[in-house]
């Protein structure tokens, strides 16, 4: 068997979770059937062995748009099609995110392939891409309805997101599957040497970072409520630092936003960059607390991430965190837009290290148990022969 995938995000393109999701599922099905991905052409090719990967570039200049925003959406669509021009001889194409959706329906009329499309969000329930897309965003909506009408099979990536698939369009219920994301156990583990023990590390030097600190990881737009996150500062305690790793913005002016809220608060340090190993997991280790305030989240990888580390997530009861993060036992939830609460929750497990600890470990085993990548191939290609 042999699976083509497209994917907008695949190293070293990657700035969410769909892009590390794009990787990973890659990666693990490469140990078990062909694998190609189509992919965006920016940056070097990456070492990953077992998989071919072919690049793309969006080639349409739209002439005459008034909007830039309409222009980018425009953009995606050529890459699209650009996608489809090369002959496709797998069973099975997969597509992720709107980005590639659109491609997806092409592949099945054109090469007679089964389609399936994993769902990482939906655009009908993410409004404020208006502002990142304009009236772009009517057309990323048209794109990932047409991809995903046309599947032969689905994969939400939480019980939450089969839900909100059903919802908001019209796919016959059993064709959808919940498969989970996973993570990396190699990759995110506990270190020796980490603030737990009084030390400090080359990533905390380098950042300029003072524990105790409270660890935050995801693109900078309305969804991830980064917002909400740094009110809830007002209410841990003094001494506290708040570490922000956002990445690219969806905005300009969300970044603006953010740098003008953070000019009266010393105890924030903002990273703008992705974070890449070893400061990543380093970070993740040394974190009193790992921060998910979002107000939409499907599913939540960092949160796998954290607890993979050992270290305890203060998340909102939103989406597929539901499924991932354990109310009491490997961390703390709340309910979304309340940073009091985000702040007392966060205060509780700062004030309490035993407690820390013992999430820490439940949050490892929960992993290790349930989220690891290789098991989420076996999923998928489980998946994949039903339908051939």
């Amino acid at each position: 068997m042999k699976t083509t995938i497209f994917t907008w995000e695949f190293p070293p393109n990657i700035y969410g979770g769909a892009g590390v999701h794009a990787k990973y599922i890659a990666t693990s099905l490469a140990k078990l059937i062909d694998v190609e991905v189509r992919t965006l052409e920016e940056g070097p090719a990456p070492d990953l062995p077992g998989l071919s990967v072919r690049r793309y570039r969006p080639t349409l200049k739209p002439i005459g748009v008034p909007d830039p925003k309409v222009a980018k959406a425009l953009e995606v669509l050529s890459f699209n099609m650009n996608m489809v021009a090369d002959p496709i001889d797998s069973e099975i194409v997969h597509t992720h995110t709107w980005y590639t959706n659109f491609a997806g329906a092409l592949a099945k009329r054109a090469y007679r392939a089964k389609l399936v499309a994993t769902v990482h969000s939906l655009e009908p329930l993410r409004p404020w891409k208006r502002e990142q897309l304009g009236t772009g965003y009517d057309l990323s909506s048209w794109m990932e309805r047409e991809g995903l009408t046309a599947c032969d099979a689905i994969i939400a990536v939480s019980a939450d997101m089969k839900k909100d698939i059903l919802k908001s369009y019209d796919v016959p219920a059993k064709s959808v599957a919940v498969i989970h994301n996973g993570v990396d156990p190699a990759k995110y583990h506990p270190q020796e040497g980490t603030a737990s023990l009084g030390k400090g590390t080359a990533s905390l030097a380098k950042f300029r970072i003072k524990a105790p600190f409270v660890f935050f990881v995801g693109r900078l737009t309305r969804q991830k409520g980064v917002f909400d996150l740094v009110a809830a500062m007002d209410h841990v305690p003094k001494g506290t630092t708040l570490v922000l790793a956002t990445g690219k913005p969806d905005t300009p002016e969300i970044e603006d936003e953010l740098r003008r809220v953070l000019k009266t608060m010393p105890n924030v340090v903002w990273i703008r960059d992705m974070l890449e190993d070893p400061d990543l997991v380093s970070l993740y280790n040394e974190a009193a607390v790992f921060a998910c305030p979002s107000v939409y989240e499907p599913f939540g990888i960092i949160n796998l991430e954290a607890m993979a580390c050992e270290t305890p997530v203060v998340a909102t009861r939103v989406g597929g965190i539901k499924e991932v993060v354990v109310d009491g036992e490997t961390g703390l939830m709340v309910p979304p837009g309340d940073p009091v609460r985000l702040g007392k929750a966060i205060t509780k497990i700062i004030e309490d290290p035993k407690l820390a600890a013992k999430m820490g470990k439940a949050g490892r085993k929960r992993v290790l148990q349930h989220f690891t990548w290789d098991r989420i191939a076996e999923k998928t290609l489980t998946l994949y022969r039903s339908l051939t």
